[in-house]
């Protein structure tokens, strides 16, 4: 069996990240190219590449801020995003629905959580849907509340990890 690797994102990588988000995502939910594209440029740290063979199949990317509001829709296109704070907040966990199933998502998850604490991150917040609530507590992270955002029309939960 081939062991995916991870490395950071590059602007090459925009097309094919956001294959792989509409591929993954419904509807709204998924990040514009625009985005993705912003995402890397302004925070390549923060976001990070899964390959198998040489092919991205999966990706995290987040940002960072002092104070966390997660239904913050600007913070998505990095408005207020600071490199320096140390509150990491994830936007898409995403693997290729042709991989998934695999483990490759936990593996990414723990690899993520590994190099936010490598930063001095003290924290990593996410939002995510009821299916995937108990899943994130698998990894360590706790139930903040239900989010005030409708992002993509569909009902979010917060999470963080302290790290």
């Amino acid at each position: 069996m081939t062991v995916p690797t991870f490395r950071m994102a590059v602007p090459a990588d925009t097309a094919r990240c956001y294959q792989i988000e509409i591929s993954a995502y419904e509807g709204d939910e998924a990040a514009t190219e625009a985005k993705i594209a912003t995402r890397i440029a302004q925070y390549p740290q923060g976001f990070l590449i899964m390959e198998l063979d040489g092919e991205v199949i999966g990706f995290i990317n987040s940002g960072c801020a002092h104070d966390v509001v997660m239904s913050d829709e600007a913070f998505k296109e990095l408005v207020g995003h600071d490199p320096d704070a140390p509150n990491a907040v994830i936007m898409s966990v995403v693997i290729d629905p042709a991989h998934q199933g695999k483990g490759y998502a936990s593996l990414m998850m723990r690899t993520f959580i590994e190099r936010m604490r490598g930063m001095h991150k003290r924290t990593i917040h996410l939002m995510c849907k009821d299916r995937h609530v108990d899943l994130y507590r698998h990894y360590g992270y706790e139930y903040v509340r239900p989010s005030a955002s409708d992002h993509g029309g569909m009902a979010w939960h917060e999470m963080v990890m302290t790290l």
